[in-house]
């Protein structure tokens, strides 16, 4: 009892920890005690060895939320399950599924994807290191010089009668914009009289952009401003520059971008060293695209007229 409450707390140690280290040296009178093995066989099905580490590595690929059950719980449940799944198994081999068609088709499969995946990590994970992605930082984003942003309210209505009536309101002597665009803007941020938040550039479109970009905090846009949604009368209520982000917050981003750049590039690789022979639904050869597919060729030269 005392040794299977040690595989309990043994589950979530390192692969390779002897179980020996948990357990509380042996009095001084009795004789030396023999050391557990490292991966000791927790069952055995029909031959087959389920080692502790097995179990362990099952324990790894669970969700969270499962790992943090006690040890003494989710032992007895994984090493259950996967007794089971060995015992499967063997009865499938017996019978020899294996050969079926069907079968046989879908574990090459398997075994092409997982294969794909294992070459497709090797070759991006280098990208995804530390160090690479400091320096994709230093190279993307810590030289980025600071980016300008602006905090502006809008008030959108969907004709220009209406934009140069409620522009004429705002900039009444005295007149409150955000009131304004509470009670006349039909666009977002209306009930917050307008407001629009920080944003940069690129996060509006074109026109509505340019406009706001071009004013100074306080002044309100000469002219309604047309888009796709309206017209806008715009105030800016203040700029700023805002440095690049710290590695820190842009580590996750920085690693996505890696990590599709990499597959982008070593999946471009692997095709271009490939050879690729295309075939139609009937089976007979098909040309691969080239450039020159319905080019026409140039018009003949117009014959030079004798001169007089």
């Amino acid at each position: 009892m005392r040794r299977t409450a040690l595989l309990f707390a043994a589950l979530m140690l390192p692969a390779g920890m002897a179980l020996a280290q948990a357990t509380p040296p042996a009095p001084a009178a009795s004789a030396p005690a023999t050391a557990a093995p490292a991966n000791p066989v927790v069952a055995r099905v029909d031959g087959q060895d389920i080692r502790l580490d097995d179990v362990q590595d099952e324990a790894r690929r669970l969700p969270e939320e499962l790992r943090n059950m006690p040890p003494q719980m989710l032992f007895p449940l994984l090493l259950d399950q996967m007794i089971t799944q060995k015992a499967i198994t063997a009865a499938a081999r017996a019978a020899n599924l294996a050969q079926d068609p069907e079968v046989a088709a879908r574990l090459r499969r398997v075994e092409e994807e997982t294969l794909q995946q294992a070459l497709i990590t090797r070759a991006v994970a280098p990208l995804l290191t530390e160090e690479a992605l400091r320096a994709r930082y230093q190279r993307d984003i810590a030289a980025r010089p600071a980016e300008e942003e602006v905090r502006a309210r809008h008030i959108l209505v969907p004709t220009e009668a209406e934009a140069r009536t409620a522009l004429a309101e705002a900039r009444r002597a005295g007149a409150d914009f955000a009131d304004v665009a509470r009670r006349r803007s039909t666009g977002p941020g209306s009930r917050e009289g307008g407001d629009l938040g920080f944003f940069k550039r690129g996060d509006m479109i074109p026109e509505f952009a340019e406009a706001a970009f071009a004013m100074q905090p306080g002044q309100i846009s000469t002219n309604p401003v047309r888009t796709q949604f309206g017209w806008h009368v715009i105030k800016v209520e203040e700029r700023r520059a805002v440095p690049p982000p710290p590695f820190e917050e842009a580590r996750e981003q920085l690693r996505q971008t890696a990590f599709e750049e990499g597959v982008n590039a070593e999946v471009e690789r692997i095709r271009g060293a490939a050879r690729i022979e295309r075939f139609g639904m009937d089976g007979s050869p098909v040309q691969a695209p080239s450039l020159l597919d319905r080019a026409a060729p140039p018009a003949p030269a117009t014959p030079a007229q004798p001169r007089r």
